[in-house]
């Protein structure tokens, strides 16, 4: 309490009622206190996202260890800057974590929006056998991938697992469009139907993030 100076009145409290005086103390000075750091530097970091990377950074400089090079990598993913954390994951799989289905999810991730296909076909193989891998998000890139290098076959093979009900709804419409693609009809609505019938029981947040997504999902099913 003196180390922080805090008001005089907190000595009386702490003296005459010491075990709930801590207590008090304890909970509304210090826990609150650190929530509301941990909360505002997130706030911070939102606003700006250059401010954590330089963060990050220094402390890649003070301990280049592989937590502090995946957290870079990490952050450099969220802003967009797919090079850099390519960069970064391929640093931190050149040490003793070779397999790191974690660190290849999210490479493969940077790779789909860098639009290197051949690269993600190369890391996916890697994690393939991986029990997370199926009905993964890094399964589904893996088939959009396959289609882009004309192996339609396996493409589907993999772009079909994402079909889960009540989840990845614009994955799912995508595959949907796939499956128009090849003139499998059929299939194709079952999946549209079943996403605009799920629509009908999500939440209203769910609702608001995935609006433009059953909006074209109905679209196309006036068409078929």
């Amino acid at each position: 309490m003196i180390k922080y100076r805090n008001p005089y009145y907190w000595i009386f409290l702490i003296l005459f009622l010491p075990v709930i005086g801590s207590i008090i103390y304890l909970v509304t000075q210090v826990y609150n206190k650190r929530d509301a750091e941990k909360i505002t530097s997130e706030i911070t970091h939102i606003i700006n996202p250059t401010k954590k990377i330089k963060d990050l950074e220094k402390q890649l400089e003070f301990s280049e260890s592989y937590q502090n090079l995946v957290n870079l990598a990490d952050a450099y993913l969220e802003i967009g800057d797919n090079q850099n954390a390519i960069k970064h994951y391929k640093e931190a799989l050149d040490g003793n974590f070779q397999n790191d289905f974690y660190v290849i999810k999210n490479m493969i991730e940077a790779f789909n929006n860098s639009e290197d296909y051949k690269s993600i076909l190369e890391y996916a193989e890697s994690i393939k056998t991986h029990s997370e891998f199926k009905k993964s998000r890094a399964q589904f890139i893996y088939g959009l991938a396959l289609e882009k290098e004309g192996k339609l076959d396996e493409a589907e093979e993999n772009l079909k697992c994402i079909d889960v009900r009540f989840s990845f709804y614009n994955e799912r419409l995508v595959y949907a469009k796939f499956l128009l693609s090849r003139n499998k009809r059929e299939k194709a609505k079952d999946i549209l139907e079943s996403i605009s019938s799920e629509s009908q029981h999500m939440t209203k947040p769910n609702k608001r993030l995935y609006r433009l997504t059953i909006a074209e999902v109905e679209k196309i099913l006036q068409t078929i």
